[in-house]
């Protein structure tokens, strides 16, 4: 074949085009023929700036691991509307980037020196408290960036920053909006209200024949049963091979030395501290010879002058500690001392210490009687995870070829269980509540053709084959199956329906003039007088409809109605306003208003200008 494209290679036309690609690379570059193999139009334009199909794919992929992870281990991956997700995706990739090329008109700028500096500040990137390239580079792997990708995701987040800070740090408010905004916090109101139960209409609804009839015919369609299935399964678990009892003496006492080999015995240090301020050297130092004179005991001193209040009722004793508890400066000297020693003042970001060694102790390793229970259990564990996966591909070999589950279950010694009815909703608990499980079920697979599901793992150490023992078709449900539901249904739309009535002529009355007492001796008021928002001892629906009803003019007070929870009903009075004296604010809260509002305003300014761009961009999706 080579020598035929040799001897092929030397005619005419192979000469013109070759001399074509020579021609190409030259005015165009490698990247013409590249472009003629990789023609997709971007998935979006902002303005004539393109959205990258890379930006696209990656945005996604880390949607999807987010939406698993709150799944839960038993989210399934199809479970997840691609489509959707994909819209979702490519929606925030243009909003980005309209609010990117806003902060980029502005002249907004981020040096590397300042990206370099936030990199190296990020506490996910850092080891110990400092920057780690390995560290860095991990990270990002996991999330599916590069440095260089990630330097520019940073860059574009740190500009749309910029100008969003820009609204909301310029953003104020006035002394007036901040007095009405206390004014409205700070006002009470003397609230009354009158419930009225739902239960008392149940009581009295009473549902005909002829009304279940109508609204059974009228509502057929609602008392369809779904088409439901019934499973038959065979269940693997790993716990059932873990057998301690087989493991010998003999790999008892080899893990036994394993263990020994791999001991490395842990020195913890028994010490008490006394803190110093950042200027309290010359103290900590004076502090330290009067111990040394025997004037103070180390306790006595730390009660009187450790700025630890964690430590200093305790004279200052931390206990025992190993490696890797105290700050650099502070265990460095630590495990220098010998104990009793006292030291010279340490250096911390907290101060100044004085470290008193008391104590220094070693683990040793523990003997084979103290450990051999659980290296048994463990040894049978790794064991019962070999036998798992080898039972789990023999389970996967014969429920493929079997048409049932008689021989897996025979050859593997499992019983052949079987599930409840259940629709394509699952059900609550068991085996049906896996959407791994029902999805199965209701394929095509098990359904029209009958055959064993693959291995379904559930978790780590349990696995399932099922396959459809039968088959249950949607069916109309009889009256008489839907009785007490339609009935209940009935009564409690005749019960809201006139308890809505009785609200209403008991409001229409009160407001033009009549009391409770006349309309209904059976209720009467609670009542609260100078309320406060969230109130508490009162309904929080009636607290809230009793800050939104007007107040009352003159001597007549302000009624309105308000649902509750469950169902029942609420009268609300509102006679009388009182509004607050705000002169003995204190200016401080004034400020933190103010700031609050400030922050508010700036807020809604920058999401009504980035609404005015998107609105006036020419973005298009492909």
């Amino acid at each position: 074949m080579l020598q035929s494209i040799r001897e092929n290679s030397k005619g005419i036309i192979a000469k013109i085009i070759v001399g074509l690609i020579i021609v190409t690379f030259a005015l165009f570059g490698v990247e013409s023929l590249v472009g003629l193999a990789n023609s997709e139009k971007a998935p979006a334009e902002v303005n004539g700036e393109e959205i990258s199909n890379q930006d696209l794919q990656r945005g996604i992929e880390l949607q999807r691991r987010q939406l698993l992870a709150q799944m839960g281990e038993n989210g399934n991956p199809a479970d997840i509307d691609e489509n959707q997700l994909r819209r979702m995706v490519l929606q925030a990739l243009v909003d980005q980037e309209v609010r990117l090329q806003s902060a980029e008109s502005q002249g907004l700028y981020l040096s590397e020196a300042m990206i370099d500096q936030m990199i190296v500040a990020t506490p996910d990137f850092q080891i110990d408290g400092r920057f780690d390239r390995n560290q860095f580079e991990a990270v990002l792997r996991g999330a599916g960036y590069t440095p260089l990708m990630y330097r520019e995701l940073l860059r574009k987040e740190q500009l749309i920053a910029q100008e969003r800070n820009a609204y909301q740090l310029s953003a104020f408010a006035t002394e007036q909006q901040v007095n009405r905004l206390l004014k409205l916090d700070r006002q009470t109101r003397d609230i009354a209200w009158a419930e009225l139960s739902l239960e008392q209409f149940l009581d009295a609804a009473q549902v005909s024949e002829a009304e279940l009839e109508s609204r059974y015919a009228e509502q057929q369609e609602r008392f369809m049963t779904r088409p439901q299935v019934v499973l038959s399964y065979v269940e693997l678990n790993q716990a059932d091979f873990v057998a301690p009892e087989s493991v010998t003496a003999a790999e008892v006492e080899s893990a036994y030395q394993q263990e020994l080999a791999r001991f490395q015995g842990t020195e913890e240090r028994a010490a008490a501290h006394i803190l110093f301020e950042e200027d309290g050297l010359e103290q900590a130092e004076a502090v330290r010879q009067r111990i040394l004179d025997g004037e103070l005991s180390f306790a006595e001193a730390a009660r009187e002058f450790s700025a630890d209040p964690g430590s200093a009722a305790q004279g200052g004793e931390l206990g025992y500690n190993a490696r890797g508890v105290f700050t650099g400066p502070f265990e460095d000297t630590l495990f220098t001392m010998q104990p009793g020693e006292l030291s010279e003042p340490v250096r911390t970001e907290f101060g100044y210490h004085l470290i008193q060694l008391n104590d220094v102790r070693s683990s040793e390793p523990p003997a084979l009687s103290e450990i051999e229970t659980e290296l048994r259990r463990e040894l049978a564990q790794s064991r019962a995870e070999a036998e798992y996966v080898a039972a789990l591909e023999r389970l996967a070999d014969l429920s493929f070829s079997s048409a049932d589950l008689v021989v897996p279950a025979d050859e593997l010694g499992l019983d052949i269980q079987e599930t409840e009815p259940f629709s394509e909703g699952g059900s609550a608990a068991g085996l049906a509540s896996n959407p791994r499980v029902v999805k199965a079920a209701f394929s095509e697979a098990l359904i029209d053709e009958g055959l064993n599901s693959d291995p379904i793992e559930l978790d780590r150490e349990t696995t399932v084959v099922v396959r459809v023992k039968d088959k249950i078709p949607a069916r109309q449900l009889a009256l008489d199956e839907v009785r007490d539901t339609l009935e209940a249904e009935l009564r409690r739309e005749q019960a809201e329906a006139a308890l809505q009535t009785r609200l209403e002529q008991l409001l229409a009355g009160l407001e033009s003039g009549q009391t409770l007492a006349d309309q209904a001796p059976e209720l009467s008021w609670n009542e609260t007088s100078a309320a406060e928002r969230e109130q508490q001892g009162m309904p929080a629906a009636v607290n809230r409809k009793a800050f939104e009803i007007p107040r009352p003019t003159g001597a007549d007070a302000s009624f309105a109605a308000v649902r509750l929870p469950g169902g029942d009903r609420a009268l609300v009075k509102v006679s009388a306003v009182q509004e607050p004296d705000l002169s003995d604010v204190e200016p401080e809260l004034k400020r933190q208003m103010a700031a609050f509002l400030a922050s508010r305003n700036g807020q809604l300014d920058y999401q009504l200008h980035v609404e005015a761009l998107t609105e006036a961009a020419e973005i298009e999706r492909n």
